[in-house]
């Protein structure tokens, strides 16, 4: 299982004109089927009256093939959103969407034509598309003294751990995310900060 990958950091697009169809192609984060057709709906109100609104998506890692999915939205059965898919699959991104919007402009494409249309604009905004790296983290805890809790922190960001509850009782009670690859190293530190009397406990 990958433990990070790239994401798209923001949205993209792309227009062309082929064979008087006008293709819109539209790229964004997408890390759920709620956000697909969250956005599916945003892009059908901001383009009324398309021909078709196709579109593929890949809402986890870029390996993943479970939570994906694809539309071809009334064009012939494969011309439209499995290529789509495929292009995206091919990116080595993870959580990523994209739409299609087509004004259809008379000239029929053929399926072939139609394959090259709908991957066009894709591939063209790949190569464009800004991108973050996703890091994978998983739950972890650890109990700390209020003295400690200042250098405590200061660890958390030198391993890129994430505080996601902290109670404040006789002592500090902090829950935070980790990456796998970084669970060694927090550990050194902590020892070594408090001479072996603070631990964190990993989840799985």
């Amino acid at each position: 299982m990958l433990e990070s990958y790239l994401i798209p950091s923001e949205n993209l697009q792309i227009e062309e004109e082929i064979k008087h169809s006008h293709f819109i192609s539209l790229l964004f984060h997408c890390d759920s089927i709620d956000k697909l057709k969250l956005v599916l709906t945003d892009i059908k109100r901001d383009y009324p009256g398309a021909s078709h609104y196709c579109y593929a998506f890949i809402a986890s890692a870029p390996t993943d093939t479970v939570l994906i999915g694809s539309s071809d939205d009334g064009e012939p059965t494969g011309s439209a959103g499995r290529p789509m898919l495929a292009v995206l699959q091919g990116s080595d991104l993870g959580e990523v969407g994209a739409v299609v919007v087509r004004y259809y402009g008379g000239t029929k494409l053929g399926v072939g034509g139609l394959v090259r249309a709908y991957t066009s604009g894709l591939r063209q905004g790949l190569t464009k598309l800004a991108t973050q790296m996703k890091q994978l983290r998983y739950p972890a805890k650890l109990q700390c003294d209020y003295s400690q809790l200042r250098d405590v922190e200061h660890l958390f960001q030198q391993v890129d751990a994430i505080v996601t509850n902290k109670q404040f009782a006789e002592a500090v009670n902090i829950e935070f995310e980790i990456g796998k690859h970084q669970r060694a190293k927090f550990s050194e530190l902590l020892t070594t900060l408090s001479q072996g009397r603070l631990r964190a406990v990993f989840d799985l």
